[in-house]
Formats: C-alpha cells, structure tokens, sequence
C-alpha cells in the first residue's frame, strides 16, 4: 500500500481507491464490513480470519482466496477463516 500511495488511508478512502484498479480487496479488518456499505463499492470484500496476520497463518487460506475472487460479485463480502 505504501508504494501506491496508499499508507495511512481509512477505510472508505481506502476502498474507493481500491475499486478503481481493483475487482477484489483482500484484508484482515474485521471492521469492515460494519464501519462500510459495501455495497457502495464496485469491489469484492474478501475478509480473512485467521489465528493471526503472520504469513504462516494467513498462506493457507490463499487457495480459498483465489476460488472465490473468482466468483464473487462487486459489492459483496465473503469470509474465509482458519479451519473451516
């Protein structure tokens, strides 16, 4: 994020940026989606849950990841947790 410019934004700015270059959001923020209408965005929410953030806890959900980005539709949120 840093590299787009994109450090330090909250998350409505952080998600109109997103949807402008993106189809999917990714992200650990378990805020989201009652801070957010998601359904304002023109971006999929993929939200991960997980024992922690560390790589090593987040790597295995990334299969799920990709079989539902491939699905989803704008405007929606799907989450995906350690474990089932």
């Amino acid at each position: 994020m840093a590299e787009a410019g994109w450090a330090g934004k909250q998350n409505g700015e952080l998600l109109r940026l997103a949807e402008k270059e993106f189809d999917g959001f990714v992200t650990t923020d378990r805020g989201i989606p009652h801070q957010q209408n998601l359904s304002r965005f023109d971006l999929a929410v993929v939200l991960l849950r997980a024992k922690s953030n560390a790589y090593e806890d987040l790597a295995p959900l990334m299969d799920e990841v990709e079989v539902e980005l491939e699905s989803i539709r704008p405007g929606t949120l799907v989450r995906i947790a350690q474990g089932g």
